[in-house]
């Protein structure tokens, strides 16, 4: 009797076999005028069709801001807002703070008091080397 195998139809899980990227929306601000904004003008005309292009599932949006600091806000899939003031930073960077947004979760940031959470002791106890044998060199 022949082995044969079953066909399997995936079905569409969010977030399971795929990466779901949590950034879905980068907005550009910047000012015409001020001195302060020259190098997120540089970063528009240079590099942010490239940048686009790279990241197909983020929606980009660019605006002018009159007589305030440049700034890339980025909006997550959870409902947060990150925002970045970018001022008197080159094309590079402001590229760089970029793709700081984009890989950013947008969480708030933790502080972990202890690396490893668990419900149970450990087997041996606490470490500390004040208990058990004493040690002769």
């Amino acid at each position: 009797m022949p082995v044969t195998a079953l066909r399997a139809v995936s079905k569409a899980q969010n977030g399971v076999g795929a990466f779901v990227l949590q950034c879905k929306r980068l907005d550009f601000h910047y000012c015409d005028w001020a001195g302060a904004s020259r190098g997120m003008k540089s970063f528009i005309a240079h590099k942010l069709a490239d940048f686009a292009k790279a990241n197909p599932q983020i929606e980009i949006t660019v605006s002018p801001r009159p007589n305030q600091h440049p700034i890339i806000r980025g909006s997550y899939i959870n409902g947060r807002e990150k925002v970045i003031c970018v001022r008197k930073l080159d094309h590079l960077q402001i590229l760089q703070k970029a793709e700081l947004l984009r890989n950013s979760s947008g969480q708030k940031l933790k502080k972990f008091s202890k690396p490893v959470k668990s419900m149970n002791e450990g087997v041996r106890g606490i470490f500390s080397p004040y208990h058990g044998e004493k040690h002769v060199i």
